[in-house]
């Protein structure tokens, strides 16, 4: 990567020059090319809407794509978008400034789901679920209305842990936010470029870059979430076994049918008939 003036995003002006930045940098872009590539998110001519909250893993996201198109290896139109919901104090100035000086097209969205979230949600009650809903639904017909294909969200991999062992821990499934996918409604798709990117990452990233963070002041000042249960446990087994994480989520990609439980993705009952047909066929000595 050249990093002179001319050739780099404004995005990337003043990039430190720290051999570990650059590490990181380029580590970057090989995991959302992967994750690209891997789930074929991406198709010549396409238009994503690139959701902006001002967090660091949006702000690394954003980053990110704008490299790999501005490199010719990211063949679609990115149009940043922030979902401002109205919640007391949000610095609403910060992140159109922060996009017109950085010459990313942009749009800027008020919609007050915020007063929606207090309405409905009891004191002590969690607000993340509505508010997820609220703001999903909001950024499907920003996208329709802008002529955008795809959604694309700052989730990267521990995100993905985290739901995974929800589901499993609180919901009794398997399941977790799929790196990509499609809309209820047939017409979107949503994908997730971060996918193989840790939150540790996002971080060093945002922050040696100096982008302008906005912190999460509805859910993210909540006490006692699920969410944040289970990323102290997954902290606490990081801690003890580094490496833990990236090992779980390769089982996430390694998944075996016929080694669970789910007679509705393996058909145990068939394979019980086989082996029988086969034991009357050949005579074979039952294992006793």
């Amino acid at each position: 990567m050249l990093d002179d003036t001319d050739d780099i995003h404004p995005l990337f002006h003043g990039a430190p020059k720290a051999l570990e930045f650059r590490k990181l940098r380029k580590r970057l872009v090989q995991q959302v090319r992967e994750a690209i590539d891997t789930y074929g998110m991406a198709r010549a001519g396409d238009r994503w809407l690139v959701c902006l909250s001002g967090g660091k893993d949006s702000y690394t996201l954003l980053a990110i794509l704008t490299e790999l198109k501005w490199r010719g290896l990211l063949p679609v139109d990115l149009l940043a978008c922030n979902l401002d919901q109205g919640q007391p104090g949000f610095p609403a100035t910060v992140l159109p400034e922060f996009l017109t000086r950085m010459g990313v097209p942009h749009r800027i969205e008020y919609q007050d789901t915020y007063s929606v979230v207090i309405d409905k949600i009891k004191p002590g009650g969690t607000m993340c679920s509505l508010c997820s809903r609220l703001r999903r639904g909001n950024l499907y017909r920003i996208a329709r209305e802008e002529g955008c294909s795809t959604v694309v969200l700052g989730h990267h991999r521990d995100d993905i842990l985290e739901t995974f062992f929800m589901n499993l821990f609180h919901g009794g499934r398997l399941a977790s936010m799929p790196p990509r996918l499609l809309n209820e409604d047939g017409d979107l798709f949503v994908a997730r470029p971060l996918a193989f990117v840790s939150e540790e990452d996002c971080g060093k990233f945002s922050g040696a870059m100096g982008y302008p963070i906005i912190p999460c002041d509805l859910c993210g000042s909540q006490e006692g979430l699920q969410r944040a249960q289970v990323k102290k446990l997954l902290d606490e087994w990081e801690a003890r076994s580094p490496g833990r994480r990236q090992i779980m989520f390769r089982a996430l990609m390694n998944v075996r049918p016929s080694h669970l439980a789910d007679p509705g993705l393996f058909d145990f009952a068939a394979l019980v008939a086989a082996a029988a047909d086969m034991e009357n066929s050949t005579q074979l000595p039952r294992e006793r």
